[in-house]
């Protein structure tokens, strides 16, 4: 398990649950921050899992930086491993559903919800 601090207020954690890679996020999310969440998820997907599950539950600031980085490791990932993100509440669940991102990609209110619908 890896955290990563960041100044600017955003920490990373890469852990594997079984066959299942979850990449925990911390903080602030936006244009400084998200190429750090990209580079975790990527990380993560090289470990041929079964899926990547982003979790958001301590994020406090999700811009649309972050946003577009998830919708891009849902299109990167295709069918190699199924793709979720953990989100509950108005700064990451609201902003997810409102821009239409949760009718693309699994989202999940607990990472124990997310990692039950993604048992193979």
């Amino acid at each position: 398990m890896t955290i990563q601090p960041d100044p600017a207020g955003c920490s990373v954690e890469e852990s594997r649950v079984g066959e299942v890679s979850v990449v925990a996020v911390a903080g602030t999310v936006d244009m400084l921050t998200a190429p750090k969440l990209e580079e975790a998820i990527n990380t993560a997907a090289k470990n041929s899992p079964s899926a990547v599950v982003v979790d958001l539950s301590a994020v406090e600031f999700l811009a649309s930086a972050g946003m577009g980085v998830l919708v891009a490791a849902h299109e990167q990932l295709g069918d190699a491993a199924r793709f979720a993100v953990v989100a509950d509440g108005p700064a990451t669940s609201r902003p997810l559903k409102l821009v239409g991102i949760a009718e693309v990609v699994d989202l999940f209110a607990t990472l124990d919800e997310a990692l039950d619908a993604l048992k193979t």
